[in-house]
């Protein structure tokens, strides 16, 4: 097992620094064979990336983490996971007996009797009642029932009040990349004042940020955009200043990596890690998907104190994202993409 650089949320947890993303299972990225999907998830941990990213909306993940996990309880020293899952309510009665039913659902398909940390989504902002949902999870949380309280794809606006009524956040879950910067504008300046830490997806692009890439024709067509996650990033390359500057972008990144021996998405994805905010990066694991790659050995390169991004490496690749357009203008602040 590789030693995989950690880090330690405000309640005690301590997460990968690079964590295994489960969205992939969904059923947007391909059809899903569990049994295989929880055959791979031993590779991650063999190689000491313990840590996994879930949802009650990516269809069967929690299932697929829970039976892995049932397996893994019966081997002699096993290793211990860290199992982060969200909470995605639709709008409605946010009473203790919703939250704590929804809660003890994720709690029977993870096959657990604590969850390491529970993130909360709300849809619309309008309704207060997110304020009520996380008021019982809070209580929850008090009662033993989870260790780490979080948000994903809150502003920062909320971020700030949820915490002014002494709800205790341990972190945030946003989109940041070399492309979308949004958390650097506000959001990282409360986190550090605060002591939350920004988990990170979409860093990768969806897997655009990479070599494959380079060179390449804009994609436009669903035969070449034939995941959920290439169509949302490609949409988020447009409007960021489109798919010339992206190529500057590669470029730019492939000169930084072959000064390193290391990938494009290693340098993508050391980028973000070294942001002071940020307490990981989630890259996505297809698991069970036919054909799909595990890029095991190359989170391990990213994570890796060894690989240290110089200043002339940093001055390389903003001379690029200088030229960008102004997200946080464009769309608002984290999550509004979501809401807008």
């Amino acid at each position: 097992m590789s030693l995989v650089p950690t880090v330690r949320l405000s309640g005690g947890l301590e997460v990968c620094r690079v964590l295994n993303g489960m969205w992939q299972v969904s059923g947007a990225h391909g059809p899903v064979n569990k049994d295989r999907a929880v055959e791979a998830m031993q590779a991650y941990v063999d190689a000491g990336l313990t840590s996994f990213d879930m949802a009650d909306i990516y269809g069967p993940a929690e299932e697929i983490f829970g039976q892995f996990n049932n397996q893994l309880k019966s081997k002699p020293s096993a290793p211990a996971l860290q199992a982060l899952t969200k909470w995605v309510p639709r709008s409605g009665p946010m009473d203790r007996n919703v939250a704590e039913k929804a809660l003890r659902r994720s709690m029977a398909r993870m096959n657990v009797d604590v969850v390491d940390c529970v993130q909360f989504h709300w849809w619309d902002y309008r309704d207060k009642r997110y304020l009520d949902a996380l008021g019982h999870l809070s209580d929850l949380q008090q009662e033993g029932l989870i260790r780490e309280l979080s948000l994903t794809n809150f502003d920062t606006q909320r971020l700030e009040e949820i915490t002014s009524r002494g709800i205790r956040i341990s972190s945030n879950q946003v989109q940041y990349s070399l492309i979308d910067q949004r958390p650097a504008v506000k959001m990282e300046q409360f986190c550090l004042a605060n002591n939350i830490q920004l988990l990170t997806y979409g860093t990768l692009a969806g897997g655009l940020l990479s070599e494959r890439y380079l060179g390449m024709a804009e994609p436009t067509s669903r035969a070449e955009l034939y995941t959920a996650s290439l169509s949302k990033y490609k949409n988020m390359i447009d409007t960021w200043g489109g798919w010339r500057l992206f190529q500057d972008l590669l470029i730019a990144l492939e000169t930084v990596a072959k000064r390193h021996s290391c990938s494009v998405a290693n340098v993508a994805t050391r980028y973000v890690l070294d942001q002071p905010a940020v307490g990981g990066v989630i890259v996505g694991c297809r698991l069970g998907v036919a054909g799909a790659g595990q890029h095991i050995d190359d989170s391990l390169r990213s994570c890796s104190p060894e690989l240290k991004l110089t200043a002339e490496d940093l001055a390389a690749i903003e001379a690029v994202t200088r030229c960008s357009n102004d997200l946080m203008a464009l769309i608002g602040d984290c999550g509004d993409e979501y809401r807008n």
